[in-house]
Protein backbone atom coordinates (compact mmCIF):
# COMPACT_ATOMS: atom_id res chain seq x y z
CA UNK A 1 0.00 0.00 0.00
CA UNK A 2 1.62 3.41 -1.28
CA UNK A 3 0.38 6.39 0.18
CA UNK A 4 -0.16 9.31 -1.62
CA UNK A 5 -1.42 13.14 -1.92
CA UNK A 6 -4.24 13.57 -4.52
CA UNK A 7 -4.87 17.07 -5.71
CA UNK A 8 -8.08 18.40 -7.01
CA UNK A 9 -8.32 21.63 -9.50
CA UNK A 10 -11.58 23.65 -9.49
CA UNK A 11 -11.82 26.60 -12.15
CA UNK A 12 -9.29 25.13 -14.58
CA UNK A 13 -12.35 22.81 -16.03
CA UNK A 14 -13.95 25.69 -17.43
CA UNK A 15 -10.88 27.48 -19.03
CA UNK A 16 -11.54 25.17 -22.67
CA UNK A 17 -8.69 25.53 -25.00
CA UNK A 18 -6.47 27.06 -22.81
CA UNK A 19 -6.76 24.46 -19.79
CA UNK A 20 -3.20 22.76 -20.43
CA UNK A 21 -2.07 26.30 -19.92
CA UNK A 22 -3.28 26.43 -16.97
CA UNK A 23 -2.96 22.75 -15.40
CA UNK A 24 0.70 23.20 -15.94
CA UNK A 25 1.40 26.41 -14.29
CA UNK A 26 -0.36 24.77 -11.55
CA UNK A 27 2.16 21.75 -11.75
CA UNK A 28 5.01 23.95 -11.64
CA UNK A 29 3.82 26.13 -8.80
CA UNK A 30 3.40 22.21 -7.14
CA UNK A 31 6.56 21.22 -7.61
CA UNK A 32 8.20 24.07 -6.57
CA UNK A 33 6.26 24.42 -3.57
CA UNK A 34 7.32 20.85 -2.81
CA UNK A 35 11.06 20.80 -4.07
CA UNK A 36 12.61 20.51 -0.41
CA UNK A 37 10.84 17.33 0.18
CA UNK A 38 12.11 15.23 -2.84
CA UNK A 39 8.56 14.08 -4.45
CA UNK A 40 7.89 13.13 -7.16
CA UNK A 41 4.81 15.40 -8.89
CA UNK A 42 2.49 13.43 -11.67
CA UNK A 43 -0.05 14.69 -13.76
CA UNK A 44 -3.46 12.53 -14.37
CA UNK A 45 -6.27 13.36 -16.01
CA UNK A 46 -8.28 15.89 -13.35
CA UNK A 47 -6.07 15.54 -10.84
CA UNK A 48 -2.09 15.62 -9.66
CA UNK A 49 -0.46 13.20 -7.72
CA UNK A 50 2.19 13.28 -5.36
CA UNK A 51 4.12 10.67 -4.61
CA UNK A 52 7.77 9.07 -3.50
CA UNK A 53 8.04 11.20 -0.13
CA UNK A 54 9.01 10.31 3.22
CA UNK A 55 5.79 9.35 5.37
CA UNK A 56 7.51 11.78 8.13
CA UNK A 57 6.93 14.71 5.90
CA UNK A 58 3.04 13.95 5.07
CA UNK A 59 1.91 16.76 7.18
CA UNK A 60 4.62 19.22 5.99
CA UNK A 61 3.57 18.69 2.68
CA UNK A 62 -0.31 19.16 3.34
CA UNK A 63 0.16 22.58 4.64
CA UNK A 64 2.53 23.34 1.61
CA UNK A 65 -0.06 22.56 -1.12
CA UNK A 66 -3.00 24.28 1.33
CA UNK A 67 -1.03 27.26 0.35
CA UNK A 68 -0.96 26.89 -3.75
CA UNK A 69 -3.69 28.90 -5.66
CA UNK A 70 -5.83 26.81 -7.66
CA UNK A 71 -6.08 23.34 -5.45
CA UNK A 72 -9.67 23.17 -4.98
CA UNK A 73 -9.07 20.05 -2.60
CA UNK A 74 -6.17 17.61 -1.61
CA UNK A 75 -6.05 14.12 0.13
CA UNK A 76 -3.70 12.00 1.67
CA UNK A 77 -5.14 9.11 -0.30
CA UNK A 78 -3.78 5.07 -0.53
CA UNK A 79 -3.75 4.17 -4.15
CA UNK A 80 -3.71 0.46 -5.69
CA UNK A 81 -4.30 -0.48 -8.66
CA UNK A 82 -7.81 -0.66 -10.55
CA UNK A 83 -8.78 -4.21 -9.80
CA UNK A 84 -11.37 -4.88 -6.95
CA UNK A 85 -10.09 -6.89 -4.67
CA UNK A 86 -7.49 -4.67 -4.73
CA UNK A 87 -9.86 -1.84 -3.82
CA UNK A 88 -12.01 -4.12 -1.29
CA UNK A 89 -8.76 -4.90 0.53
CA UNK A 90 -7.45 -0.85 0.92
CA UNK A 91 -11.34 -0.28 2.10
CA UNK A 92 -11.29 -2.53 4.90
CA UNK A 93 -7.58 -0.96 6.05
CA UNK A 94 -8.76 2.63 5.73
CA UNK A 95 -12.26 2.05 7.80
CA UNK A 96 -11.11 -0.76 10.17
CA UNK A 97 -10.53 1.80 13.01
CA UNK A 98 -13.56 3.79 12.71
CA UNK A 99 -16.58 3.83 14.45
CA UNK A 100 -19.96 5.54 13.97
CA UNK A 101 -21.62 5.98 10.53
CA UNK A 102 -20.43 6.53 7.40
CA UNK A 103 -21.24 6.30 3.39
CA UNK A 104 -19.40 5.54 0.44
CA UNK A 105 -19.16 8.16 -2.39
CA UNK A 106 -17.53 6.51 -5.98
CA UNK A 107 -15.93 8.62 -8.61
CA UNK A 108 -15.42 6.36 -11.38
CA UNK A 109 -13.66 8.32 -14.04
CA UNK A 110 -12.53 5.42 -15.69
CA UNK A 111 -16.05 4.18 -17.94
CA UNK A 112 -13.85 1.17 -18.51
CA UNK A 113 -13.74 -0.21 -14.63
CA UNK A 114 -16.23 -3.35 -14.41
CA UNK A 115 -18.45 -1.53 -11.98
CA UNK A 116 -20.76 1.69 -11.97
CA UNK A 117 -20.45 3.79 -9.32
CA UNK A 118 -23.18 3.17 -7.05
CA UNK A 119 -22.66 -0.48 -7.68
CA UNK A 120 -19.21 -0.01 -6.24
CA UNK A 121 -20.28 2.47 -3.37
CA UNK A 122 -22.86 -0.29 -2.38
CA UNK A 123 -20.71 -3.10 -3.01
CA UNK A 124 -17.77 -1.85 -0.80
CA UNK A 125 -20.12 -0.31 2.01
CA UNK A 126 -21.83 -3.83 2.23
CA UNK A 127 -17.94 -5.21 2.90
CA UNK A 128 -17.13 -2.81 5.32
CA UNK A 129 -20.10 -3.24 7.35
CA UNK A 130 -19.26 -7.44 7.48
CA UNK A 131 -16.04 -6.30 8.89
CA UNK A 132 -16.87 -3.94 10.65
CA UNK A 133 -19.66 -3.80 13.40
CA UNK A 134 -18.78 -0.54 14.88
CA UNK A 135 -20.28 1.36 11.72
CA UNK A 136 -23.24 1.37 10.53
CA UNK A 137 -24.64 3.47 7.37
CA UNK A 138 -26.12 6.85 7.09
CA UNK A 139 -26.04 8.64 3.74
CA UNK A 140 -27.61 11.44 4.21
CA UNK A 141 -25.34 13.18 7.50
CA UNK A 142 -22.54 10.80 7.89
CA UNK A 143 -19.79 10.91 10.40
CA UNK A 144 -17.45 9.66 7.72
CA UNK A 145 -16.92 8.95 4.41
CA UNK A 146 -14.97 6.43 2.39
CA UNK A 147 -14.00 8.42 -1.16
CA UNK A 148 -13.46 5.87 -3.82
CA UNK A 149 -11.61 7.30 -6.41
CA UNK A 150 -11.48 5.41 -10.38
CA UNK A 151 -8.90 7.31 -12.95
CA UNK A 152 -8.16 6.54 -16.57
CA UNK A 153 -4.35 5.95 -15.18
CA UNK A 154 -6.04 2.46 -13.99
CA UNK A 155 -5.49 3.39 -10.15
CA UNK A 156 -7.97 3.82 -7.33
CA UNK A 157 -7.21 6.64 -4.61
CA UNK A 158 -9.01 5.50 -1.48
CA UNK A 159 -9.22 8.17 1.28
CA UNK A 160 -11.68 9.10 4.51
CA UNK A 161 -13.00 12.40 4.69
CA UNK A 162 -10.70 12.84 7.60
CA UNK A 163 -7.95 12.91 5.11
CA UNK A 164 -9.66 15.07 2.41
CA UNK A 165 -8.80 19.17 2.49
CA UNK A 166 -9.65 21.94 1.37
CA UNK A 167 -8.00 24.42 -1.29
CA UNK A 168 -7.57 27.84 -1.52
CA UNK A 169 -9.43 27.79 -4.87
CA UNK A 170 -8.92 30.22 -7.41
CA UNK A 171 -6.37 30.42 -9.85
CA UNK A 172 -2.09 29.18 -10.33
CA UNK A 173 0.05 32.16 -9.59
CA UNK A 174 1.40 33.40 -12.57
CA UNK A 175 -1.41 32.26 -15.05
CA UNK A 176 -2.89 36.48 -14.54
CA UNK A 177 0.17 38.40 -15.52
CA UNK A 178 2.90 40.17 -12.80
CA UNK A 179 1.88 42.71 -10.43
CA UNK A 180 2.95 45.11 -8.00
CA UNK A 181 1.19 45.74 -4.77
CA UNK A 182 1.61 49.07 -2.24
CA UNK A 183 2.34 46.66 1.10
CA UNK A 184 2.08 48.71 3.96
CA UNK A 185 2.74 46.94 7.18
CA UNK A 186 -1.25 47.02 8.28
CA UNK A 187 -4.01 44.43 8.01
CA UNK A 188 -5.48 45.25 4.46
CA UNK A 189 -2.67 44.99 2.24
CA UNK A 190 -1.75 41.82 2.93
CA UNK A 191 -5.07 40.59 2.88
CA UNK A 192 -5.25 42.18 -0.81
CA UNK A 193 -1.83 40.26 -1.60
CA UNK A 194 -3.92 36.73 -0.63
CA UNK A 195 -7.01 37.81 -2.88
CA UNK A 196 -4.86 38.82 -6.09
CA UNK A 197 -2.67 35.72 -5.60
CA UNK A 198 -6.08 33.31 -5.66
CA UNK A 199 -6.86 35.16 -9.08
CA UNK A 200 -3.70 34.31 -10.34
CA UNK A 201 -1.47 37.03 -10.16
CA UNK A 202 2.07 36.70 -9.06
CA UNK A 203 2.94 39.86 -6.82
CA UNK A 204 5.95 42.60 -6.03
CA UNK A 205 5.57 44.56 -3.75
CA UNK A 206 6.65 47.90 -2.89
CA UNK A 207 6.55 49.53 0.72
CA UNK A 208 7.38 52.93 1.57
CA UNK A 209 9.02 54.15 4.75
CA UNK A 210 9.77 57.45 6.67
CA UNK A 211 13.67 56.30 8.15
CA UNK A 212 14.77 58.02 10.33
CA UNK A 213 11.19 58.74 11.24
CA UNK A 214 10.11 55.72 11.37
CA UNK A 215 12.00 52.19 13.27
CA UNK A 216 13.74 49.51 11.37
CA UNK A 217 11.16 47.56 13.44
CA UNK A 218 8.37 48.82 10.81
CA UNK A 219 10.23 47.52 7.67
CA UNK A 220 11.34 43.89 9.81
CA UNK A 221 7.10 43.91 9.98
CA UNK A 222 6.65 44.10 6.14
CA UNK A 223 9.23 41.61 5.62
CA UNK A 224 7.78 39.20 8.49
CA UNK A 225 4.28 39.56 6.41
CA UNK A 226 6.42 38.88 3.32
CA UNK A 227 7.59 35.95 4.66
CA UNK A 228 4.07 34.74 5.70
CA UNK A 229 2.66 35.61 2.42
CA UNK A 230 5.43 34.19 -0.17
CA UNK A 231 3.91 30.85 0.02
CA UNK A 232 0.52 31.60 -1.64
CA UNK A 233 2.94 33.58 -4.39
CA UNK A 234 4.61 30.67 -5.49
CA UNK A 235 7.10 30.70 -3.09
CA UNK A 236 9.35 34.07 -3.20
CA UNK A 237 8.48 37.99 -3.12
CA UNK A 238 10.34 40.63 -4.14
CA UNK A 239 9.78 43.37 -1.77
CA UNK A 240 10.49 47.26 -3.09
CA UNK A 241 12.09 49.25 -0.09
CA UNK A 242 11.30 53.36 -0.68
CA UNK A 243 11.79 55.99 1.35
CA UNK A 244 9.60 59.05 1.23
CA UNK A 245 10.32 61.05 4.04
CA UNK A 246 11.93 63.76 2.04
CA UNK A 247 8.22 63.78 0.35
CA UNK A 248 6.53 64.30 3.70
CA UNK A 249 9.39 67.17 5.27
CA UNK A 250 8.77 69.32 2.13
CA UNK A 251 4.94 68.99 2.28
CA UNK A 252 4.94 69.65 5.69
CA UNK A 253 7.72 72.71 5.27
CA UNK A 254 5.75 74.15 2.25
CA UNK A 255 2.01 73.25 1.88
CA UNK A 256 -1.27 72.97 4.00
CA UNK A 257 -1.47 70.19 5.87
CA UNK A 258 -4.44 68.95 5.37
CA UNK A 259 -3.23 67.57 2.21
CA UNK A 260 -0.25 65.83 3.56
CA UNK A 261 -1.89 62.07 3.08
CA UNK A 262 -3.12 62.82 -0.50
CA UNK A 263 0.01 64.13 -2.11
CA UNK A 264 1.91 61.62 -0.17
CA UNK A 265 0.30 58.73 -1.75
CA UNK A 266 -0.27 60.63 -5.25
CA UNK A 267 3.73 60.50 -5.15
CA UNK A 268 3.25 56.69 -4.03
CA UNK A 269 1.22 55.75 -6.68
CA UNK A 270 3.87 58.20 -9.42
CA UNK A 271 6.89 55.56 -8.08
CA UNK A 272 4.57 52.53 -8.13
CA UNK A 273 4.11 53.28 -11.68
CA UNK A 274 7.07 54.06 -12.79
CA UNK A 275 8.28 50.65 -11.36
CA UNK A 276 5.87 49.01 -13.20
CA UNK A 277 6.30 50.27 -16.18
CA UNK A 278 10.17 49.98 -15.62
CA UNK A 279 9.81 46.15 -14.73
CA UNK A 280 6.67 45.33 -17.12
CA UNK A 281 4.54 44.53 -14.32
CA UNK A 282 0.67 44.77 -15.68
CA UNK A 283 -1.24 46.17 -12.70
CA UNK A 284 -1.22 48.23 -9.59
CA UNK A 285 -2.63 46.99 -6.50
CA UNK A 286 -3.68 48.03 -3.35
CA UNK A 287 -5.59 47.33 0.32
CA UNK A 288 -8.14 50.39 -0.11
CA UNK A 289 -11.00 49.50 1.00
CA UNK A 290 -14.00 52.63 0.36
CA UNK A 291 -14.83 54.72 3.42
CA UNK A 292 -12.24 52.86 5.97
CA UNK A 293 -10.39 55.99 6.19
CA UNK A 294 -9.77 59.70 5.16
CA UNK A 295 -7.74 58.67 1.92
CA UNK A 296 -10.21 55.91 0.74
CA UNK A 297 -13.31 58.54 0.40
CA UNK A 298 -14.01 58.21 -3.51
CA UNK A 299 -13.03 61.71 -3.52
CA UNK A 300 -9.14 60.77 -2.47
CA UNK A 301 -9.01 57.60 -4.59
CA UNK A 302 -10.25 59.81 -7.76
CA UNK A 303 -7.52 62.35 -6.91
CA UNK A 304 -4.75 59.92 -5.78
CA UNK A 305 -5.15 57.73 -8.76
CA UNK A 306 -5.20 60.51 -11.54
CA UNK A 307 -1.18 60.96 -11.22
CA UNK A 308 -1.66 57.23 -12.79
CA UNK A 309 -1.12 57.45 -16.45
CA UNK A 310 -1.85 54.09 -17.93
CA UNK A 311 -1.29 51.33 -15.53
CA UNK A 312 -4.52 49.83 -14.17
CA UNK A 313 -5.28 49.92 -10.01
CA UNK A 314 -7.15 47.23 -8.46
CA UNK A 315 -8.05 47.15 -5.33
CA UNK A 316 -9.64 42.99 -4.28
CA UNK A 317 -11.33 44.82 -1.01
CA UNK A 318 -13.05 47.70 -1.87
CA UNK A 319 -16.22 46.47 -0.81
CA UNK A 320 -15.57 44.39 1.97
CA UNK A 321 -16.62 44.59 5.42
CA UNK A 322 -13.79 45.30 8.12
CA UNK A 323 -14.36 42.09 9.97
CA UNK A 324 -14.40 39.99 6.84
CA UNK A 325 -10.83 40.90 6.22
CA UNK A 326 -9.60 40.69 9.40
CA UNK A 327 -11.35 36.59 9.10
CA UNK A 328 -9.23 36.50 5.79
CA UNK A 329 -6.14 37.79 8.11
CA UNK A 330 -6.41 35.13 10.36
CA UNK A 331 -6.91 32.33 8.25
CA UNK A 332 -3.93 33.39 5.89
CA UNK A 333 -1.94 34.22 9.55
CA UNK A 334 -1.18 37.58 8.62
CA UNK A 335 -3.37 39.61 11.56
CA UNK A 336 -1.08 39.31 14.40
CA UNK A 337 2.38 40.50 12.40
CA UNK A 338 -0.13 43.18 10.99
CA UNK A 339 -1.24 44.50 14.47
CA UNK A 340 2.23 44.67 15.71
CA UNK A 341 2.38 48.59 17.00
CA UNK A 342 4.93 49.71 14.20
CA UNK A 343 4.17 52.73 12.77
CA UNK A 344 4.41 53.09 8.77
CA UNK A 345 4.68 56.16 7.07
CA UNK A 346 1.67 57.44 6.78
CA UNK A 347 1.50 58.23 10.59
CA UNK A 348 4.59 60.85 10.14
CA UNK A 349 3.66 63.95 10.15
CA UNK A 350 -0.04 63.52 10.52
CA UNK A 351 -2.48 66.24 10.28
CA UNK A 352 -5.68 66.48 12.89
CA UNK A 353 -7.79 67.16 10.07
CA UNK A 354 -6.83 65.53 6.61
CA UNK A 355 -8.81 66.53 3.78
CA UNK A 356 -11.58 63.79 3.22
CA UNK A 357 -13.03 65.16 -0.26
CA UNK A 358 -9.83 66.78 -2.14
CA UNK A 359 -10.30 68.50 -5.13
CA UNK A 360 -8.01 67.64 -7.92
CA UNK A 361 -7.49 71.56 -8.82
CA UNK A 362 -6.43 72.34 -4.72
CA UNK A 363 -4.18 69.61 -4.59
CA UNK A 364 -2.67 70.66 -7.95
CA UNK A 365 -2.18 74.01 -6.33
CA UNK A 366 -0.58 72.62 -3.07
CA UNK A 367 1.69 70.25 -5.22
CA UNK A 368 2.99 73.53 -7.04
CA UNK A 369 4.56 74.62 -3.92
CA UNK A 370 7.54 72.28 -4.11
CA UNK A 371 9.51 69.91 -6.40
CA UNK A 372 7.82 67.02 -6.23
CA UNK A 373 9.31 65.56 -9.12
CA UNK A 374 12.80 66.11 -8.33
CA UNK A 375 11.90 64.70 -4.39
CA UNK A 376 10.54 61.37 -6.73
CA UNK A 377 13.36 61.21 -8.53
CA UNK A 378 15.43 60.92 -5.52
CA UNK A 379 13.14 58.75 -3.33
CA UNK A 380 12.94 56.28 -6.75
CA UNK A 381 17.16 56.29 -7.37
CA UNK A 382 17.52 55.00 -3.44
CA UNK A 383 14.87 52.17 -3.72
CA UNK A 384 16.33 48.44 -2.68
CA UNK A 385 14.85 45.62 -3.43
CA UNK A 386 14.82 42.42 -1.10
CA UNK A 387 13.88 38.66 -2.02
CA UNK A 388 11.94 36.97 0.84
CA UNK A 389 11.78 33.64 0.31
CA UNK A 390 9.22 30.74 2.21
Amino acid sequence: MEKVILIKYGEIYLKGKNRKFFEKTLENNIKNALNEFNCVVSRIPGRYEVSGFDPKFSSKILSAVGKIAGVFSFSLASVVDSELEQIENISIVETEDLDGTFKVVTNRADKTFLKSSMEISRHIGGLILSKNKSLSVDIHEPEHILNIDVRENKKTYVYVSSNDHKGIGGMPVCSSGHGLILLSGGIDSPVAFFMMNKRGVKLHAIHFHSFPYTSNLAKEKVLDLAKILAPFNGGEIGVYLCNVAKVQEAVHENCNPDYMITILRRAMFKIAERLSKDKNYSMIVTGENLGQVASQTIESMTVVENVVESTPILRPLVAFDKTEIIDIARRIDTFETSIKPFEDCCTVFLPDSPVTKPRLEKVVFEEAKIDLEKIIDEAYAGIERIIIKS
